[in-house]
């Protein structure tokens, strides 16, 4: 069974599900779904390179009428049409034609209709999805030789209309793929491929800008450091990260000020805020509105929810998870200095040191099972959820990066930090976890095993403070399955 291509990177589960479709005795109806330049269309058209016989794009807010002349172009260049297929005035036209065109294929062998950027075609009053329903149903659905693969950006509405759809294709999807961003190991590989030589440490520094998004990894050049890369990509004139941020959310959502409104909020609170508490920063109703938009940004991975410890699902915190986001409000929004140099010029303030802290948290939170399997518990069931105490009086507050709840009876308690060689537990630092760990004995009643578990880049350098308070230490190579 076909699982693997090898010029695709990573995406191993993925692969598996496509492979599969391949060798079932009935017809496939694929959505795969994920954020903007994550990788969706180039997974398709490699893995299914050698079946691929009709592929069509929709338009970002084009007239139905221009979909249609698209729609005709691609089917005469995919069926070598002699002439130009003409008065294609509604969709139900358009889907027949392509199904005249598929019958004799799909006679012979297995064929991959692959229809891209899929909400986009969906224009209002264009009859598009009532279409490819009756398509789909009354004919496509009955073709042991035909995979169709709907494709979006748009991930929310992806789910309510196709995954979730309540009419036409109600229970009619036979896969669904959520494509996330690459991990670490996975960006390692994509660069090396591409000829790209940096440590762990270099690419964590490009990872905590550009997250796993392969688009925007792609602009690292052989020769280049980190820095240079961000330098370029980020402050320069032309560079693709300078103004990629608001084509990134109107491309993705029709209304996109909501959701750019929010994920500010969550951009000027690190540690993340409750649902009422982003309600009341960005003038919100309570309601299926906001709802809705949580839900759109968290399944278009910008935001994720956390679960504190020992609360409940009304109590969860929502925090900022897109790197590219996180990093535009805090250097790019209202950014003064710009140009070759600029970059470098940061890395040398306070606002560098205090982003580079909460980007390490924000990538190891994306990575816990590199970071179970470096505890040897891969196997064991956890819950993973972060921590903190208002304090009073008599306790000052404190927080927990990460507080992982293990089935064997223990907990451990994650300190995470980003320094550029070992970090160092000093007599003060070594006095706030001591009261940490016993805040949160305290507080939880737990009976459970507590351990302190450092996860930290380079290490923690060897003194009395580690060795009488540190029972686990996690680097970057644990955190690139090394």
């Amino acid at each position: 069974m076909k699982t693997n291509n090898p010029e695709i990177i990573g995406r191993v589960a993925e692969q598996q599900l496509l492979g599969q479709a391949l060798h079932q005795p009935e017809a496939q109806l694929i959505a795969v779904y994920g954020r903007r330049r994550v990788g969706k269309t180039y997974l398709i058209r490699k893995f299914y390179s050698k079946q691929l016989v009709f592929e069509f794009s929709g338009v970002h807010h084009a007239a139905m009428k221009v979909q249609l002349e698209n729609f005709a172009y691609a089917l005469k260049n995919a069926f070598s049409m002699p002439v130009l297929p003409a008065g294609l005035a509604t969709w139900g036209q358009a889907f027949q034609l392509l199904q005249d065109s598929l019958a004799p294929q799909l006679k012979r062998k297995k064929g991959v209709v692959f229809l891209d950027e899929f909400p986009w075609l969906n224009a209002r009053k264009s009859g598009f999805l009532s279409a490819f329903e009756f398509f789909w149903n009354n004919w496509a659905s009955q073709q042991p030789n035909l995979i169709i693969v709907i494709c979006g950006s748009a991930a929310s509405w992806m789910i309510q209309k196709i995954v979730n759809n309540k009419g036409g294709l109600h229970n009619r999807i036979t896969r669904k793929i959520r494509l996330l961003p690459f991990t670490l190991a996975e960006t390692g590989s994509f660069l090396h491929a591409r000829k790209v030589r940096l440590d762990h440490f270099q690419i964590t520094q490009l990872y905590m800008v550009m997250g796993g998004i392969p688009h925007y990894l792609k602009e690292a050049e052989p020769g280049e450091s980190a820095a240079q890369v961000i330098d370029r990509t980020c402050f320069s004139k032309d560079g693709l990260l300078r103004h990629e941020f608001q084509n990134l959310y109107h491309s993705l959502f029709s209304n996109a000020q909501s959701h750019i409104d929010i994920v500010r909020a969550l951009a000027n609170k690190p540690s993340g805020m409750t649902r009422n508490e982003i309600i009341d920063a960005c003038d919100l109703k309570s309601g299926g509105t906001t709802s809705l938009l949580l839900d759109e940004l968290a399944e278009s991975g910008f935001i994720a929810a956390y679960l504190p410890y020992n609360k409940s699902l009304r109590d969860r915190i929502y925090k900022l998870s897109d790197e590219y986001s996180a990093f535009y409000f805090k250097f790019l929004e209202r950014g003064r200095s710009m140009g070759s140099g600029t970059w470098f010029k940061m890395m040398k303030n306070q606002a560098w040191k205090s982003w580079s802290g909460l980007a390490f948290e924000s990538l190891c939170l994306k990575h816990v099972s590199d970071l179970k399997a470096a505890l040897g518990i891969s196997g064991v069931y956890t819950e993973e959820s972060a921590w903190r105490f208002a304090g009073r009086a008599d306790r000052p507050g404190c927080q927990v990066d990460l507080l992982i709840d293990r089935s064997d009876a223990c907990i451990s308690l994650c300190e995470i930090k980003f320094s550029e060689g070992p970090f160092t537990i000093t007599k003060e630092y070594a006095g706030a976890l001591t009261n940490k760990k016993q805040v949160f004995l305290e507080q939880s009643k737990t009976r459970k095993t507590v351990f302190i578990v450092m996860v930290t880049t380079f290490g923690v350098s060897s003194n009395v403070y580690k060795a009488s308070l540190v029972q686990n230490e996690i680097t970057l190579n644990d955190l690139f399955g090394a």
